[in-house]
Parts: structure tokens; C-alpha cells; sequence
């Protein structure tokens, strides 16, 4: 099935499990590949920055997205397509598509100023990989240092009928949601799935302003499935609850470089990974690290049962 603009729920993004050489550990693939499904998840991405992407070559990434492509059985999973040129970006598309893939995912390039430029960066990408080609809109300043006002967002929108998702990264960023579901209602814009991104750490007030879930790679998948549940549900307190318990680990799994790392660790603890490698160059994941997981970890289990896994 392909992405539209009634996504909703949670793509969780996934890490690519390594064995400790470098090696991809395939069992691992199928093991976290059934995973998120079981968590309830409607979909993942793979080959995103924490898929650690840039350290595969176009074969391996292929073979990867073949792998889960094939596991999923239908079920929904986007694949990250970013790359320096068009060219690249294009075959990647074209072949993960004709293997089943629901969509892409595209970040604006490096070096982008202007609102000109960005529109004009994704008009570009879009003839590149085909406007039969569903992709999400990755809006990640933090990552990519490309700052997408609320207007360029809403031009790009305009211009490519083909993109169905708003990966919605920006920080602070909750009144970008409130102004384009305005635009929405008062049809100034086309309706689009929003879901957000970072590490769900605003994920509480996000989906109070109405987005329509989230598309992250925080370890408890399944935590923000039923954090997602309760809030379209009207069970506002409940949600924030559960958010607030979870919010410290949350916090600490966000940081910059070890973030996943620390992620990848969590994921091994609840058995989804063999290992919690990185393929090199990979940040240290130290003893001291490792401790305060396990505290968090500890700590959380207390309020969610979870956490024990």
C-alpha cells in the first residue's frame, strides 16, 4: 500500500542492527521488523540518519530495504531516499518503490537560504523520483540546517500534490502545526498527514494541536502507540501521564551523537537486537552511560511495566 494524506498512528524510525564487526545482522532485521508491527505501529522507515545510512553503500541499502520490504508483507514501511544528487535519490526511489515500498522520505539539501530555493529544491526532486512517487517532507533544521518557515512549507505543499507527510521536526515548533491546520480549515492548503519526530520529546502538546501522530525512533514503540490512542481518544490526563513518565529517558536518549547509541542498547535489553553495535565511526557508549540507562530503566519500570523487558 502506498502513503496518503490520511497517515496516521505511529512510523517508528529504525535503527539498522549491526553485528559487532560491521556486518548487518539480518536475524536482527527480522526480529525488530516484526517488532514494531507487534507493538502496533502502522508503519516504520528505514535508511533515515538513525538508520545510519551514510554508512552503507547503495547495495547494502538496497538489500536492506528488500529485507524489510519483504518481512513487512504489505504492511507499510517509507524509505529514506536523501542524497547529495538527484541521480542517486532517483534510482533509490525507483527501486524500492517496485519492491513495495509505501513512500520516501526526502530532507532539503544542504545550503539552502531561501524560500526560492527550497521550492524550488523539491519541485527538483520530485520530477527526479516520479509524481507518482508518495514521500514525506522531512522539516528538520536541527539536522539538516535548512529553516523552513511556515509559508515555504505551505508553497512546497502547494507545488507537489505528491507529498502526503509532514515529518514535523521544527524547535520549538508547535505553532507551525497550529497555523497549517488553519490553513487547512480555511483551505488555503491541501489536508497532509503530520507526524512528528524528535524522539517524541513534544510529542504531548503535538498531539494536542492535532497532529496525527508520530513518526520517531524512541525504543518504546509501543509507548507511543498508546500515548497516541488516549489523546484521540480524549483521554488528554491520561496521555500526559504516560508521556511524563517516560519523559526523563526520553530526554536522555535524545542527545546529540550518543542519542543512539543509548537507543540501540535499550532496544537489545528488550530483545529486538542482538547487538547494540553502531557501524564506525560510532560515539563511545561508556560504562558510566550504560549506568544511567539502566537507572532510567529502573526507574520507569516502576510506572510502566514495560520498562522490565
Amino acid at each position: 500500500m502506498k502513503l496518503d494524506h490520511t497517515a496516521n498512528g505511529v512510523y517508528s524510525i529504525a535503527p539498522t542492527p549491526f553485528h559487532e564487526d560491521g556486518g548487518i545482522d539480518w536475524n536482527s532485521v527480522d526480529r525488530m521488523t516484526d517488532f514494531y508491527f507487534e507493538a502496533g505501529c502502522n508503519g516504520f522507515t528505514i535508511l533515515g540518519v538513525l538508520g545510519e545510512a551514510s554508512k552503507m553503500d547503495a547495495e547494502e541499502a538496497l538489500a536492506l530495504a528488500a529485507r524489510v520490504i519483504r518481512r513487512a508483507a504489505g504492511k507499510p514501511i517509507i524509505v529514506g531516499v536523501s542524497a547529495a544528487g538527484f541521480a542517486a535519490m532517483r534510482a533509490l526511489s525507483r527501486k524500492v518503490m517496485d519492491m513495495g515500498a509505501a513512500a520516501v522520505m526526502v530532507a532539503p539539501g544542504a545550503g539552502l537560504r531561501t524560500d526560492d530555493q527550497i521550492a524550488a529544491y523539491f519541485r527538483n526532486a520530485v520530477e527526479a523520483i516520479g509524481e507518482d512517487v508518495p514521500w514525506v517532507l522531512q522539516d528538520y533544521p536541527h539536522s539538516t540546517g535548512v529553516v523552513m518557515s511556515n509559508n515555504v512549507v505551505r508553497r512546497v505543499v502547494t507545488e507537489n500534490p505528491s507529498l502526503a507527510v509532514l515529518k514535523h521536526e521544527d524547535w520549538p515548533g508547535l505553532d507551525k502545526i497550529t497555523a497549517l491546520r488553519e490553513w487547512e480549515k480555511d483551505g488555503s492548503m491541501r489536508r497532509i498527514s503530520i507526524l512528528v519526530g524528535n524522539n517524541g520529546l513534544f510529542l504531548d502538546f503535538e498531539l494536542d494541536r492535532g497532529v496525527d501522530g508520530a513518526n520517531t525512533g524512541y525504543a518504546f514503540p509501543d509507548m507511543l502507540v498508546e500515548m497516541v490512542k488516549l489523546s484521540k481518544a480524549g483521554r488528554r490526563d491520561e496521555a500526559h501521564d504516560l508521556f511524563d513518565a517516560h519523559l526523563p529517558l526520553l530526554r536522555y536518549d535524545h542527545q546529540p551523537g550518543v542519542g543512539l547509541a543509548v537507543r540501540k542498547y535499550v532496544l537489545k535489553r528488550r530483545g529486538v537486537l542482538s547487538s547494540a553495535a553502531m557501524r564506525k565511526p560510532a560515539p563511545a557508549f561508556s560504562a558510566e552511560t550504560r549506568a544511567e540507562v539502566d537507572y532510567l530503566l529502573t526507574r520507569l519500570a516502576m510506572r510502566d511495566p514495560r520498562a522490565t523487558q
